[in-house]
């Protein structure tokens, strides 16, 4: 048995998925477990507790062979560092009580010697609490991990695509040794393998070591952005935090902590992880290429219910923000079956119309003739009849699931790519029709241009769902 603590977090998440696939036996350990269940194997067990109430830990320990610990309290209300410390030896002691024989933890990059943040010196302090209270310890220090979820990561994306020109300080030209998400989780599961009877830390990371200025400008470049840098020598990490809230609010909280850390280089100086395991992490260019295509794959594979349910950043109904996509989802629920809740989606369009504000579809359609898009006037191959492929007005059929499922592609001129998806499940003896737009803006242009049409999208979206809604029930 495993156990995996931080399960609902960016590592934890992946880890999980990545034991199931090679067929482990998996316990997760959350604190809220109904946010879990419904993103796990059904095998895969999920019990409640807390690293920060001891009592808690004793159930989620008993039978557990290998515990991970993936646990931070960056968020915390409180010091996070006593956080850590106190979530830490909770959890050390109480995997010795319950006769665990190994755990595995994954911090932080940082020389012992550096006059290191607090961010950084807590993530080796964890290291060192759980040493000496518990069974033996492999601990793994990573600098920035590259995946689309990762908080670096999304803090230098939100700052590439918001940004044609950045004022960079000093510490843009500190190193740094980014890796992979895909290599981090070769390297957690690959512990699995290693002898129990002895604690190891292992520095881990990608094949470049890069500075920062650097990763953001191979960003800017896979996404097609041309992006100025200009350095001055006066912005502090202090400072600079207080800037990343004014352009990247979402993250301004635990970005500040961060920040602060990247005076320091993150870069491996013990390279014995490279003899320890078969794992050849790949360098910056690979992980950033890896990193999109996986969210692509994701979001091309997956019902939007799916990926909502698994959000771990802050949302509302109508403003959701997954990586660099924007998201608008709004639900209603009707009391006849699903086939009849989903036939007013499939007749969408060409004659039909699309239920509500259908003049400014029209004149959207205009206005993208004028700057050289098809318009709206490419109406429906057949009015009820769906199939992959199929041009409905100025979308293409992406995704289709008859009495389930529709996806359409955005055939328009956007500075960005765009979606929407309606999904029809069953609720009791009723159906809960969720509709969801999402928008993949590149750069400033496709940022502005969601922002500057929101009141006209919240418009049209509300509306649309409400009237299909009332045709559901009319039959």
């Amino acid at each position: 048995m495993i156990l995996v603590t931080g399960g609902t977090g960016y590592v934890g998440g992946h880890l999980v998925r990545a034991l199931e696939a090679a067929g482990h036996r998996v316990r997760c350990l959350a604190r809220r477990p109904e946010s879990l269940r419904s993103r796990v194997q059904e095998r895969t067990e999920v019990m409640g507790g807390d690293v920060l109430d001891f009592e808690s830990l004793g159930p989620a320990m008993r039978g557990v062979h290998t515990a991970y610990y993936l646990v931070h309290s960056m968020d915390s209300a409180s010091d996070f560092r006593d956080a850590d410390r106190q979530a830490a030896q909770n959890f050390a002691m109480a995997a010795a009580r319950a006769g665990v024989r190994r755990m595995i933890y994954l911090g932080a990059l940082g020389s012992d010697t550096d006059d290191l943040s607090a961010h950084l010196r807590s993530r080796q302090e964890v290291g060192d609490v759980l040493r000496a209270s518990g069974p033996p310890v492999i601990e793994f220090r990573a600098s920035i991990i590259i995946g689309s979820g990762s908080l670096s990561f999304e803090m230098i994306r939100a700052l590439v695509e918001r940004l044609p020109v950045m004022i960079t300080p000093r510490w843009v030209t500190v190193k740094a040794q980014p890796i992979g998400i895909l290599d981090v989780l070769d390297y957690l599961v690959a512990a699995l393998n290693l002898p129990e009877e002895e604690c190891r830390i292992f520095e881990i990371g990608g094949a470049d070591p890069v500075s920062y200025g650097e990763i953001m400008k191979e960003y800017a470049r896979q996404r097609g952005l041309r992006r100025r840098m200009i350095p001055v020598p006066v912005l502090t990490p202090w400072l600079s935090s207080l800037w990343l809230g004014l352009v990247t609010p979402l993250y301004s909280k635990v970005g500040r902590i961060l920040i602060e850390s990247i005076r320091h280089p993150t870069v491996v100086r013990d390279p014995s992880a490279l003899d320890a395991f078969p794992v050849r992490p790949k360098g910056i260019r690979a992980s950033i290429r890896d990193a999109l295509c996986q969210e692509e794959e994701e979001f091309s594979s997956a019902r939007w219910s799916e990926i909502l349910s698994r959000i771990v950043l802050p949302t509302n109904r109508h403003g959701v923000r997954i990586g660099n996509l924007l998201i608008d989802t709004r639900t209603v629920s009707v009391p006849v079956p699903p086939a009849k809740a989903f036939a007013p989606i499939q007749r969408i369009g060409g004659a039909t119309g699309w239920y509500y504000g259908n003049w400014l579809w029209v004149l959207r359609g205009y206005l993208d003739v004028m700057i050289g898009g098809v318009g709206m006037s490419r109406g429906r191959r057949d009015p009820v009849r769906i199939q992959l492929g199929d041009t409905i007005d100025v979308w293409r059929v992406e995704g289709f699931e008859p009495d389930r499922r529709l996806r359409l592609w955005a055939g328009m001129k956007l500075p960005g790519r765009a979606w929407l998806e309606f999904e029809v499940l069953p609720e009791g003896s009723g159906s809960r029709i969720r509709q969801t737009a999402v928008y993949d803006p590149v750069g400033l242009p496709g940022i502005l241009y969601w922002y500057l049409l929101h009141p006209a999208h919240a418009y049209v979206f509300a509306g649309m769902i409400r009237q299909i809604a009332a045709a559901a029930l009319r039959g």
